[in-house]
């Protein structure tokens, strides 16, 4: 039964989208490596938990088939902030040249505060 498991997530392995842009924080290479620690005997891993395994299969094939983004589709393909989608791709893989790191500064002083900005709260007894 373990051999099953194995292969199973062997092919979500391989089906699993691989981001060049994001090295060391990928998902793919992250869930790779997962495998490969948890089936270090291959076919012949003995699985202490089959249902835990199993559930975790389901909801990685769930989310590699994009179910929830079919489901719950997105009415703008832009986040609370107005960035698109390539452009949050930009921000996140650190490549960003010296022009378009005006975006990420402009993102920053929206969104971050500074403590004169935030209120104190009132000691409660």
């Amino acid at each position: 039964m373990s051999a099953t498991r194995y292969r199973q997530f062997l092919k979500l392995c391989e089906q699993w989208p691989r981001d060049e842009t994001k090295k060391g924080r990928d998902l793919g290479m992250f869930l790779r490596q997962r495998v490969a620690s948890a089936f270090r005997e291959g076919e012949n891993t003995q699985i202490s938990d089959p249902e835990k395994c199993d559930q975790m299969y389901e909801s990685l094939a769930r989310i590699n088939s994009n179910i929830y983004r079919q489901r719950f589709p997105r009415v703008r393909d832009t986040s609370f902030t107005g960035v698109t989608v390539e452009e949050c791709r930009l921000i996140l893989s650190g490549k960003m040249d010296e022009e378009k790191k005006g975006l990420w500064k402009t993102l920053m002083n929206r969104f971050s505060k500074s403590p004169e900005d935030v209120p104190e709260k009132a000691c409660e007894k």
